[in-house]
């Protein structure tokens, strides 16, 4: 039996429909050190991709069929399972090169070659994952081959592989069997496996259900959210992925960026082809990793996650409480730019929202620490705000370049980027705008104006740790100053308290204390007068309800 072009694209199709069906199941599965995005999804959204251009695909070619759902793979691939299938594929579109019809051997070969480059995209490849259940179905593949070509003898040695690879997991990885779940990656594989084998066996397109709650052939108790069974450190903050478009004039190879990436992280993969760069990593430095790869090229996409938040939500949910209600987006409605200034801001908190709009700015953000907004978010800010000129605040070191990427994306008016990296910064920016002056002398003005203001802040210990030779237990009370921690304390009215004396200068002249949604009004109260009393009436000190998550007390001192 052979298969042309139309008949693999119908078995992708339903493989895509499988996992579809599945995702929220393969969901539960992922556990450490934490799902960097949801893998079912991952892997669902990513072949989705491919289903999505082979719609619009007439060929009964396997060549092409390979082809097209290789080169959108890559570009739709999320996270790092959603990469690996891409190169899986990517094995595909070489193996059947130059083939319109393709047997069982043929489909075993380019698995094969799928299997070795995702092997070599992976830094350190860990077996026990998606990688070893592609291992072990191609290896079961070409044996079956070795005795019958024929397509459904060797494509059902791969499915039967597949399965006992991923049943085989939880002996490669420790952590899965203490979780007593299998690989999810692993698992979201299968699902594809065996959605193509329905296809190649009986020309039936699993169904896409609209409910894809749907449960797979694993238990309930099996399929219980792994995520946060363990509170191991996440050694890294922030999943970072992105699409450079490859400069032909670039000589370097994409290896060289791989072996950068491996300095400021783990969880490395790179890979390539003629026209594009897909990158993952998880680092500390996103904005180190997107400075490199313009190196090579422009930054199509960009996608940052914050994996510490994603824990701590999954445990949130563990343990039967339900997360913090998400606020309603605001719903924004692009408009003509007719005003000749505009400003967009970045901020966490009714507080600091207000804030901000008195300051000028006509759309605010929400995001901050732990809760970036996409380059999206802000995009559709300054859509909304009807100036030629757009000023916009991230007041996060961590949003500067979401916000930077906005620039590329408007053509119809101007957006400035002020680098502030906190709320003091951006409040300060704010307040040093000058109507009387042109756009570019502004944009000099509010830059130059962020150094002069000092941040401190005060938070908890998300986890042990250690400072100084001193131990800090989680949730400890702890202040940074301009971003470094120099105190522990046991209230925040304290820590604050020794964070001013520490800032204030001898030419400091105003101190604004801003007080957090887990701060009361007498504990606020408390600490302004603390420092009314320490500092007199030579410093001005104000006190404001920011509302903000995450810090007790931001303090702003110039």
């Amino acid at each position: 039996m052979m298969i042309n072009g139309e008949a693999l694209k119908n078995a992708i199709i339903s493989g895509a429909n499988n996992i579809t069906n599945q995702k929220n199941k393969i969901n539960d599965l992922n556990i450490f050190p934490v799902p960097d995005g949801d893998t079912g999804t991952n892997m669902s959204m990513t072949i989705n991709a491919a289903v999505k251009e082979l719609a619009k695909k007439e060929t009964d070619s396997a060549e092409e069929i390979a082809l097209c759902t290789a080169s959108s793979m890559l570009r739709g691939a999320r996270g790092n399972s959603g990469v690996i299938l891409s190169l899986l594929f990517r094995g595909f579109a070489k193996g059947l090169k130059g083939r319109h019809n393709a047997d069982g051997r043929d489909l075993a070969v380019a698995l094969g070659l799928g299997v070795e480059a995702a092997y070599k995209a992976v830094a350190k490849p860990a077996e026990g994952t998606i990688l070893t259940v592609a291992r072990v179905a191609y290896e079961k593949g070409i044996k079956a081959a070795d005795e019958n070509s024929e397509l459904l003898y060797v494509w059902d040695a791969v499915c039967e592989g597949a399965q006992e690879a991923l049943e085989q997991t939880p002996e490669l990885l420790p952590v899965l069997k203490k979780a007593g779940v299998v690989d999810a990656g692993g698992k979201g594989l299968c699902e594809i496996f065996e959605g193509m084998m329905s296809y190649f066996a009986d020309n039936i397109i699993i169904e896409l259900k609209e409910d894809n709650n749907t449960k797979s052939d694993l238990s309930d108790d099996e399929f219980r959210s792994a995520a946060a069974e363990f509170d191991d450190d996440i050694t890294f903050t922030y999943c970072t992925e992105f699409i450079v478009g490859r400069d032909e004039s670039v000589t370097t190879e994409p290896n060289d960026l791989r072996l950068f990436l491996e300095t400021i992280g783990d969880c490395v993969v790179v890979v390539d082809d003629e026209e594009i760069i897909k990158v993952h990593v998880h680092t500390e430095q996103p904005g180190d990793a997107l400075t490199k790869a313009l190196e090579f090229g422009q930054l199509l996409t960009v996608k940052i996650e914050n994996m510490k938040e994603q824990h701590k939500k999954a445990k949130e949910e563990n343990e039967g409480r339900k997360p913090a209600p998400k606020a309603e987006k605001e719903k924004l409605t692009p408009c003509e730019p007719t005003d000749e200034i505009g400003f967009v801001a970045v901020a966490a908190g009714d507080g600091l929202c207000e804030l901000f709009k008195d300051l000028g700015c006509l759309h605010v953000v929400s995001g901050g620490q732990s809760m970036n907004p996409s380059t999206d978010d802000i995009y559709e800010a300054v859509m909304a705000t009807p100036a030629k000129t757009v000023f916009v605040l991230p007041n996060n070191k961590n949003i500067i370049m979401a916000a930077q990427q906005t620039a590329s994306l408007v053509t119809d008016r101007q957006v400035v980027v002020i680098p502030s990296k906190t709320i003091p910064q951006g409040i300060t920016a704010m307040l040093s705008f000058d109507g009387d002056l042109s756009a570019e002398s502004n944009k000099q003005l509010m830059s130059d104006s962020l150094s002069t203001v000092d941040t401190g802040l005060v938070t908890f210990a998300a986890r042990d740790s250690e400072f100084g030779g001193k131990k800090i237990k989680e949730g400890e009370i702890i202040a940074l100053e301009n971003g470094k921690l120099t105190i522990t304390e046991k209230t925040p009215v304290k820590a604050v308290y020794k964070l001013a004396k520490n800032l204030v200068k001898k030419d400091t002249s105003f101190i604004t204390l801003i007080y957090g949604d887990s701060v009361s009004q007498d504990e606020a109260n408390e600490a302004l007068h603390m420092l009314q009393e320490k500092f007199g009436s030579a410093i001005d000190v104000t006190l404001v309800d920011g509302g903000q998550p995450v810090y007790y007390f931001i303090l702003s001192v110039e």
